[in-house]
């Protein structure tokens, strides 16, 4: 369904985006995982049409970007990591101008909007102006606004952040939806939880460049799926085992703070970077 191929992306002398080469399979819930400044917006920008890539190749079910960008753009769902609905517009408005957009007929504008609304559950504020929506609210008529033209691939930047622990697991609940249904997503996040939760499989970033491509389960498997943090001396150091029992003999030969737990993406990340993805 998503092809990328050697994409890259410079700016002066920096290299935002360095030789990234990625497919997504249809169907799939990808996420690309990473801390700020890895390249996970920039790639996003390049595939939903806002950058030109420096070099390198985009396609999308079938067909390359740099040749059919008008179909492109009818093929993509865009939630940005920034809020850009119309504040000054209805829920209803916000959409009913994306409808037109995208050349949606009159009925089924209406239908599609109805439908939508009803999903996110902001069927009752259809009619309220979007700045009194809170900021949960405005993520969910996004997220509608993104699948107004039924895209066949929807790329979600950041959708979660910002929002407090509990609407997050509401907004989750409504990508599981997404992700039952079939569409095929792309996600960039730095929240561990939320990569783990809903995605098929997890690329993780770091400046620039990908470095791990695998299942949640797998990555997290590669350096071990227990992990043993010592703090002594004023610094807490980790150490990785396959199993709990490990762990525990080893925590028997240590003095001072001694935590057990089981190991996440971060500190996959860690292992590998030194660095934490929230960074």
């Amino acid at each position: 369904m998503l092809i990328i191929e050697d994409l890259e992306k410079t700016y002066g002398k920096v290299r935002a985006v360095k030789g990234l080469n990625l497919a997504i399979a249809q169907g799939e819930f990808f996420g690309l995982l990473g801390p700020n400044g890895a390249g996970k917006s920039t790639t996003v920008r390049m595939l939903s049409t806002l950058t030109p890539p420096t070099s390198g190749s985009v396609s999308i079910a079938g067909k390359r970007m740099d040749r059919n960008l008008t179909e492109i753009k009818r093929t993509i769902g865009v939630v940005p990591q920034h809020n850009n609905l119309d504040g000054e517009m209805s829920a209803w408005e916000n959409l009913e101008l994306h409808g037109r957009l995208f050349g949606l007929g009159k009925e089924e504008r209406r239908g599609r909007i109805q439908e939508l609304l009803i999903f996110t559950e902001l069927e009752e504020r259809a009619h309220d102006l979007v700045r009194t929506f809170s900021g949960g609210m405005k993520r969910k008529l996004m997220i509608a606004r993104a699948l107004m033209h039924r895209p066949a691939v929807l790329l979600l930047d950041e959708p979660t952040v910002g929002l407090d622990p509990a609407v997050r697991r509401k907004m989750w609940d409504l990508l599981k939806t997404l992700k039952a249904e079939g569409l095929t997503v792309l996600l960039t996040t730095h929240y561990i939880e939320e990569a783990e939760i809903l995605c098929d499989r997890v690329g993780l970033m770091h400046e620039g460049r990908l470095i791990e491509l695998d299942t949640p389960r797998n990555l997290i498997a590669k350096s071990g799926t227990i992990v043993l943090e010592h703090f002594t001396q004023g610094v807490t150091t980790s150490e990785f085992f396959a199993t709990r029992e490990e762990a525990l003999s080893r925590a028997a030969s240590l003095e001072g703070s001694v935590n057990i737990r089981p190991a996440n993406l971060e500190d996959v990340f860690i292992q590998l970077t030194n660095r934490r993805v929230s960074e």
